[in-house]
């Protein structure tokens, strides 16, 4: 029966994009047989006022209707424009996580659920809610603790938000198995992977208190960074359903006007921004990935304070090398060696020609090169790479388009603050900083270092993995004697997943139809 519902929010889902004009928007033209009857048929059904509007404004109606969750799913796919394209990924980066506050008698019931105290015992104070989104809301609380008054921010899990979320993920997996069984051209793009990325990062989004550690570990990083800092966590008042934390007396990024009459350098802002952000991901490897300017308050002083870290992009050294190898490569013309970090690695298949990936990142760079520094964005030449690099089968790299998408914003923000930003002289410093740090001889000393630590590591484990190789010798043998079977209970799990997978395909496409012939019927 989860199949059946599941079924049905979808098919909701699907009329709603069809009544805001959401599928009528598509590219329908470029299309043809089945799918470009179906934009067609999408078309007659659209209302007539939603035609007037953008592309970007109908997604974000259609939303509104849909729920929460659908905020969210549009916020990460925006962060995959592999799967729905640039310009798509685009108009979801604009949906605005704002939704309706929750009574306050709720939240009360949340935090003492989650903390087992009264609230009383917890604040000394608490007021209504001052923003609301679709995971939670935050209200401005204050405590006294050793006699000293504190204001802080309390930010509260939305009720019944996790039900909502596992009954449309139910949803999303069905189209998403749908679409990877019957659409052969969209298996390359891993459906039923990339809902399950979805899955796994709402559920961390929803525990409060893995973000409240994101904000420490941040904090720990760059507490000794100058112009930057995130809120400090009040950890006796923070569990699963509520996180309290420092309230920031600032002026909001997007208030230029404020920020002008607070006399703050905007251009100062903007370079301490860009640069913020490349030495958390080069140096920790470790990044606030919602930089929004709703997420960015100025204090008084010029310190810019990020908020809301619910969702966090980490990098590996590879990674790390990885980009600032290739920024580098670009700003020095160096585009045998941009080529040469890819094959190393790993991203690129051995098969192809570096000199011939080499010729390719040129097409990229040399136009670069004939402009204004002012005009160049580097959000856009990385998503000009990653295009050029699909011609080189390049598989696809999560961890970089976050990245990617971070950077895009961060860079839009910069060049609110102004227009004239020179984004390669303002990141030149840091980057350079780090190679010479990373790649240089310090960086070599550092690397035999590890490279030391990992040679002991395996030493120690060398009785370990020697019975390890005899114990496998012995089960290949066996298996080539005997070969490979599966044992009664295992062959029978396989047979009832393959019956299961393909009943609730057929039972949802019945469903699908017969719902679509349904609602044809009631508007005839």
């Amino acid at each position: 029966m989860s199949t059946v519902s599941a079924g049905f929010r979808l098919v909701r889902a699907g009329w709603v994009l069809v009544r805001e004009g959401v599928v009528a928007a598509l590219p329908g033209e470029e299309l043809s047989g089945l799918p470009k009857f179906g934009w067609r048929l999408a078309r007659l059904f659209t209302r007539r006022r939603a035609l007037a509007y953008e592309r970007s404004d109908r997604l974000a109606k259609a939303v509104v209707r849909l729920g929460p969750s659908y905020v969210k799913l549009g916020q990460f796919l925006a962060t995959r424009p592999d799967v729905v394209g640039n310009d798509m990924a685009l108009d979801l980066a604009m949906l605005q996580d704002k939704m309706h506050t929750f009574p306050t008698a709720e939240a009360v019931a949340a935090i003492e659920a989650s903390l087992g105290r009264k609230l009383g015992d917890l604040y000394k104070q608490f007021g209504d809610p001052v923003a609301a989104a679709s995971i939670a809301q935050v209200h401005a609380a204050e405590t006294v603790d050793g006699g000293i008054a504190r204001k802080v921010a309390v930010k509260v899990i939305r009720p019944g938000v996790r039900r909502r979320f596992f009954h449309d993920l139910e949803s999303y997996f069905l189209a998403a198995r749908l679409q990877e069984k019957y659409i052969r051209s969209s298996r390359r793009l891993r459906p039923v992977e990339v809902t399950e990325t979805l899955a796994q990062t709402t559920r961390i989004e929803m525990d409060l208190r893995l973000e409240a550690a994101a904000l420490s570990e941040l904090g720990q990083s760059t507490r000794e960074d100058p112009g930057f800092r995130v809120p400090s966590v009040d950890w006796e008042r923070t569990g699963r359903d509520v996180l309290t934390m420092e309230w920031v007396d600032g002026v909001k990024m997007n208030d230029l006007a404020g920020l002008e009459a607070a006399g703050h350098d905007l251009k100062a802002i903007a370079a301490n921004l860009i640069q913020s952000f490349l030495r958390h991901t080069l140096r920790d490897g470790f990044f606030h990935a919602d930089m929004h300017p709703g997420n960015l308050f100025v204090e008084a002083n010029g310190t810019i304070v990020a908020v809301d870290l619910g969702i966090a992009g980490r990098l590996g050294k590879k990674e790390r090398r990885f980009l600032a190898e290739i920024l580098y490569g670009f700003i020095t013309r160096d585009y045998l060696r941009v080529a040469e970090v890819h094959f190393e690695a790993g991203y690129v298949p051995r098969q192809h020609n570096v000199s011939a990936f080499a010729q390719a990142i040129r097409a990229i760079g040399e136009p670069i090169h004939g402009q204004p520094a002012e005009t160049i964005s580097m959000a856009k030449l990385l998503t000009l790479l990653f295009e050029v690099t699909e011609l080189f089968d390049m598989a696809t790299r999560p961890e970089l388009i976050l990245l990617q998408k971070t950077m895009v914003v961060v860079e839009g923000v910069a060049r609110t603050l102004d227009p004239a930003f020179n984004m390669w002289r303002t990141a030149e410093p840091v980057v350079s900083g780090w190679i010479a740090g990373n790649l240089g001889p310090r960086g070599l000393l550092t690397d035999a270092r590890d490279g030391g630590k990992a040679m002991l590591a395996l030493i120690r484990q060398a009785p370990e993995l020697a019975a390890r190789t005899e114990r496998l010798s012995r089960e290949i043998d066996l298996m080539a004697e005997h070969g490979l079977r599966f044992d009664e209970a295992t062959a029978r799990a396989i047979g009832k997943a393959e019956a299961r997978y393909s009943r609730s395909g057929r039972v949802a496409l019945w469903v699908i139809a017969l719902t679509l012939v349904y609602i044809a019927w009631k508007l005839l």
